[in-house]
């Protein structure tokens, strides 16, 4: 069975192979980077068995012991040692590169900083942009590879000029919001072959049919450096001492208690905030310099005016050349939510104001604002959310 088909080019160009490579599948490198998990090693089985020069890599990014000062937490091991064994059970070549360095500079060390600063960042994201497709994929061409192959649940397609995103085909496993900072040339580099599978049954499914031993293995369900869900007692251990005490106040700046550090709230929370009585209070805004907590009513926090930065634009046409009053889209504020409608209007180069048709709630500075085609499944790109 071929897992990537959704690669075929249009009728009447030159033969090519289910990666749309054209090159006999023999002949066709492919450089497969595996988690450990099931999805990435169902995707390296498949091509091996399809007849693909595979070369499978796993990725050492962290340790957990180092990451939260408790012996025996680390889990990347068992994950490392999962991937290899598959690559012997398919007999494909697999390699570990220690990237734990790289990965602590580019993502670790800026999930920190912009968390004590007020924001809620999405570090998954920045892994993919910095790591995956940055320097795992440049390592894939040293090595002569064609295409680089993932897990990822999100639909490659051809269009008139030329490779497009898509959502998956099944929403619930999506994450496009989480690839939205995917360049052209990347995408065109870059291979999902899951990404037009039904149902993550069907995932599991081949990797019974296979033999995987991971057929079974359960889904990651946290953030690989923060195992236990707890934001915070990563970032205490990584930035000893940065979680200094202030104020919780309303709106009009009435004190109404005190916390033990920024760190602790995010945009939207209101569990846990010390400070019952009255009409329910919901976290509006964290401002990490004066170390306030800032709360309201759960009407402050819907929010029409969204200002994003860093923006990857993969529409048709340059990003600038917007008509007037912008691009009418769907927009994704956070990953779980559908996209809503929007319009997009460039601000310059690489930033843009979106415009929420209906406001949204708990829209935070530091996570992602991903754009998608108006009606249609298309990944436009996006940006990240400011103040």
């Amino acid at each position: 069975m071929s897992l990537a088909t959704q690669n075929t080019p249009p009728a009447g160009s030159a033969p090519v192979n289910t990666l749309g490579i054209a090159k006999p599948v023999q002949d066709t490198r492919v450089i497969v980077a595996m988690s450990g998990g099931v999805d990435s090693s169902v995707v390296a089985a498949s091509l091996a068995r399809e007849g693909y020069d595979v070369v499978g890599i796993t990725l050492q990014l962290y340790d957990h012991g180092a990451a939260l000062a408790k012996k025996g937490a680390c889990c990347a091991g068992r994950d490392i040692h999962d991937a290899r064994r598959v690559a012997e059970e398919m007999a494909f070549p697999h390699y570990v590169l220690d990237y734990e360095n790289r990965f602590r500079e580019s993502v670790i060390d800026e999930f920190a900083d912009a968390y004590l600063a007020g924001a809620t960042p999405v570090p998954c994201i920045r892994c993919n942009e910095r790591v995956k497709f940055r320097d795992l994929l440049e390592t894939a061409k040293d090595l002569d590879a064609d295409c680089m192959a993932t897990g990822h649940y999100i639909q490659r397609k051809l269009g008139p000029n030329g490779a497009e995103l898509h959502r998956a085909a099944d929403a619930e496993r999506d994450q496009s919001y989480f690839l939205f900072s995917t360049t052209q040339e990347q995408l065109d580099y870059l291979r999902f072959p899951l990404g037009h599978l039904k149902s993550k049954a069907e995932t599991r499914a081949l990797a019974h049919e296979f033999g995987l031993v991971v057929a079974d293995k359960p889904d990651s369900q946290d953030i690989c450096f923060v195992p236990n869900g707890s934001y915070a007692a990563v970032i205490e251990k990584l930035r000893p001492g940065a979680a200094a005490p202030g104020d919780i106040v309303d709106m009009d700046g009435r004190v109404l208690g005190h916390h033990n550090g920024v760190i602790h709230y995010t945009i939207g929370q209101r569990r846990g905030l010390g400070i019952g009585g009255g009409d329910p209070l919901y976290v509006v805004r964290l401002d990490a310099d004066t170390h306030r907590v800032i709360v309201g009513p759960r009407t402050a926090l819907a929010t029409a005016h969204v200002p994003v930065a860093e923006v990857n634009w993969l529409g048709d046409g340059v990003f600038q050349d917007a008509p007037a009053g912008g691009w009418e889209i769907g927009v994704k504020v956070r990953s779980t939510r559908p996209p809503k409608e929007a319009r997009v209007r460039p601000t310059g180069p690489h930033t843009a104001v979106v415009e929420l048709l209906a406001p949204e709630e708990g829209v935070a500075p530091g996570q992602a604002c991903v754009f998608y085609g108006a009606d249609s499944t298309r990944v436009l790109g996006g940006g990240w959310i400011t103040r």
